[in-house]
């Protein structure tokens, strides 16, 4: 390479070769967070058995502690009455005290043992989770640069001369889509898949019910299971209208609006949330549509999540050629000045409205709520439909 030539074959062969190495890498930190989740679990059984273990220790050692007393004031009764008993008696008493004083001895050395052995389990239960920790870390890190190296990256001549205006934005785009897979895989494991392990497990139980039992105490088993089905089943569709609300499609912005809200309020017993919406409602494009829903989902998922509101107030405000929308809480606050360039919700709000053409204003203060307004111009959009 000489100046400004650039020998795109041979960067595409040391790009390629990278991408291979690091893809081994992502695929071996896997494999360790997969063991080290295997050992943890194992280890965790391990611990319970152990306390189970320390707490018949505990047990044994109360009675045996008891029984040795008794058996003390009973060589003491020999000791001092020592004509009144025969040889054999009071050798019995002597045997039976010391018999007794190291079964005792013996049983508190085995709860040591057993205590000593649970701390280390523990220690080495939270070096395994710090160790898993790391691992899914360096995984999600690992994935972001893959995903940069082979979508923003992948036409490496083009990227060379795009890059730099590029790099912030891509970077954070990748990683709010490593940050919504890992949400929703965690959404799914501790939701759906809990609930269907719980299924297979509750199936058995009321199958060896219905063969112990009979059938009267298995349909009431039966019934129980029902539930936690539909339970997943809720789950399931809460996730599955996080990702993307099919009411949109069909319904428009705002009844599927409406109903959000009204799930967050089944979700939320103890917050209140007041949607008012005033002027004529049109139908634009999808894209649009789903943007005006996001800035929304955003601004109310913050006000509960960040802001600790009890009461939420959303308006929306159809006029000519604009659409505003108010979201407002009574939660806790904050200083925009310090929050701007650190929080990625509100740079992905920005960056939305900024796409839209639109103004967003945030007004807050530490203790007294915080209300957001969004500004969206309509006369550049195609109306498909008017309500």
């Amino acid at each position: 390479m000489t100046g400004d030539t650039v020998d795109i074959q041979s960067l595409d062969v040391i790009f390629n070769s990278m991408v291979r190495t690091m893809d081994q890498s992502k695929n071996d930190i896997f494999i360790i967070s997969e063991q080290s989740r295997e050992s943890f679990e194992s280890m965790k059984n391990e611990v319970d058995v152990v306390r189970g273990q320390i707490a018949q220790a505990i047990t044994e050692g109360d009675h045996l502690e008891e029984m040795t007393r008794h058996s003390r004031k009973r060589l003491a009764n020999v000791s001092k009455n020592f004509m009144n008993y025969s040889e054999t008696q009071v050798r019995e008493a002597y045997e039976v005290a010391n018999d007794l004083l190291v079964r005792l001895s013996v049983s508190r050395l085995e709860e040591k043992q057993l205590r000593e052995r649970r701390d280390d389990l523990d220690r080495r239960l939270a070096g395994l989770l710090d160790t898993i920790e790391r691992a899914d870390q360096l995984i999600n890190q690992v994935a972001v640069v893959m995903n940069y190296l082979t979508t923003d990256l992948k036409d490496v001549g083009e990227a060379l001369t795009n890059a730099k205006n590029k790099h912030d934005f891509s970077i954070r785009i990748i990683q709010a889509q490593e940050e919504e897979r890992k949400r929703l895989s965690r959404d799914i494991h501790d939701g759906p898949a809990q609930m269907l392990a719980n299924v297979l497990l509750r199936a058995g139980l009321i199958e060896k019910t219905y063969n112990e039992r009979g059938p009267g105490q298995a349909l009431a088993e039966l019934s129980e299971l029902k539930e936690t089905v539909k339970s997943a089943l809720l789950e399931v569709r809460r996730i599955i209208y996080d990702l993307r609300p099919m009411a949109l499609d069909d319904l428009g912005l705002i009844p599927t609006l409406k109903k959000y809200l009204s799930k967050i309020n089944e979700f939320e017993k103890d917050k209140e949330i007041q949607f008012r919406n005033s002027g004529l409602e049109q139908r634009f494009h999808t894209d649009f549509e789903v943007a005006i829903f996001r800035l929304v989902q955003e601004s109310v998922s913050n006000a509960l999540k960040h802001g600790n509101s009890k009461d939420i107030w959303v308006k929306i405000e159809w006029l000519h050629d604009i659409i505003n929308i108010m979201i407002k809480d009574n939660g806790k606050g904050f200083n925009p000045d310090e929050v701007r360039d650190k929080s990625f919700g509100l740079i992905g709000m920005r960056e939305r409205v900024d796409l839209l053409k639109g103004e967003m204003k945030i007004q807050s203060t530490p203790g007294n709520g915080t209300s957001i307004l969004f500004k969206i111009p309509l006369k550049d959009e195609k109306i498909i439909e008017s309500n």
